[in-house]
């Protein structure tokens, strides 16, 4: 019957076969759609990554530490996604990958949920919890260093003329077993044409990591003038121990400590008193990072020096507040920064410098 339909109506008999071929043709296009991959397993252009939402993303790997990874997103710009939400990594460029063992491997990689594939001058297979770090780039020296400089400025003219400005910069060189910084913090405050204000820090450390969480500092050193504060110059160096207290996607929280030698030159002294100081000192610092969202961070960075008391006894550094990326390269922070010096060193009249500072700074920054 349905031969004699056909037959009788060649028009439908064309349209129902036309309609098959297309269903048969759109349903594998539909199926790829649903479990879409990039091209070849290991790209020769761009770096992949795929989340754990499924969502694939094209562009450079930059680095990942403290379980961060750090990628740069052809669509997206600049993007830092938690290490556990990262389900699949193939890279197109070559990567050193640092493990807890203390090895370093180098090639390209392929990540899975449960190992990581290095494809260099052998091919190496390896779990992936075991990963410490991951660095771009193969063993040269300009793939590990990056810098980040900011600048808080307030000017004004009129009844009073004034002028502030407060800046920061850091260095940073990072391998997969080491880290380096060099920061460096600035504030200038001139007033009716005098002065209020006239200090500097520089600070530098090495981290070389025994562990995901814990590491040795073979060297620490610091460098600080504020004659405000009657301190001519002290610079302090040292080493010690540090431990990741919390390490998770959205939380870290850092302690260290150590011992170090300090030595303070002050600015004027009262008759008969020595004009320098040296000191052994305990130093214990802290830093806690908390990402509230996917562009805010607070951070609470803090140190402390237990100094004799022609020294000050106890001196710190606070710098607290809120980190906001507004692009891959532009960050905006607000920071309340407070300085103590215990026991202030009195001047040659006879002065007693104030015990604390504090500065309430809004900064624009670049990260390069």
């Amino acid at each position: 019957m349905r031969e004699r339909s056909l037959r009788k109506c060649p028009t439908l008999g064309v349209a129902l076969v036309a309609t098959a071929v297309v269903a048969l043709s759109i349903r594998p296009v539909l199926a790829a759609d649903d479990d879409w991959q990039p091209p070849p397993p290991m790209p020769d252009k761009h770096d992949w990554i795929q989340t754990t939402s499924l969502e694939w993303l094209k562009g450079e790997i930059i680095a990942m530490y403290d379980d961060k990874l750090e990628f740069d997103s052809k669509e997206f710009d600049k993007q830092t996604i938690d290490w556990d939400d990262v389900k699949e990594i193939r890279s197109a460029g070559i990567m050193q990958v640092g493990f807890e063992n203390d090895t370093i491997a180098v090639g390209k990689i392929f990540v899975d949920h449960e190992t990581i594939r290095i494809i260099g001058r052998e091919d190496q297979r390896l779990p992936r919890s075991d990963v410490l770090s991951i660095t771009a780039g193969e063993p040269k020296e300009r793939n590990y260093w990056s810098i980040a400089a900011s600048l808080g400025a307030n000017m004004r003219q009129g009844n009073t003329e004034q002028i502030e400005t407060t800046t920061k910069a850091g260095l940073i060189r990072r391998t997969p077993k080491n880290r380096i910084n060099i920061d460096f913090l600035s504030t200038f405050n001139r007033t009716e044409g005098d002065t209020a204000a006239d200090n500097q820090r520089v600070s530098s450390g090495w981290n070389h990591y025994i562990s995901k969480r814990f590491y040795w500092s073979p060297a620490y050193g610091e460098w600080y003038r504020d004659p405000f504060a009657n301190i001519s110059r002290r610079w302090s160096i040292g080493m010690g121990l540090g431990y990741e207290l919390i390490k998770s996607p959205k939380i870290t929280w850092d302690l260290n400590g150590g011992l170090a030698y300090q030595m303070t030159r002050f600015g004027s002294v009262a008759e008969g008193q020595d004009d320098s100081v040296g000191t052994p000192a305990l130093v214990v610092g802290t830093v806690y990072d908390h990402e509230l969202t996917g562009w805010m961070d607070y951070v609470f960075d803090y140190r402390f020096f237990v100094v004799s008391r022609e020294s000050g006894t106890y001196t710190h550094h606070l710098v607290t507040g809120l980190e906001l990326e507004l692009t891959s390269i532009l960050d905006f922070d607000i920071s309340l920064i407070w300085d103590r010096i215990q026991n202030p060193q009195p001047e040659a009249d006879g002065v007693v410098p104030k015990q604390d500072d504090f500065r309430l700074v809004i900064f624009l920054g670049f990260d390069f």
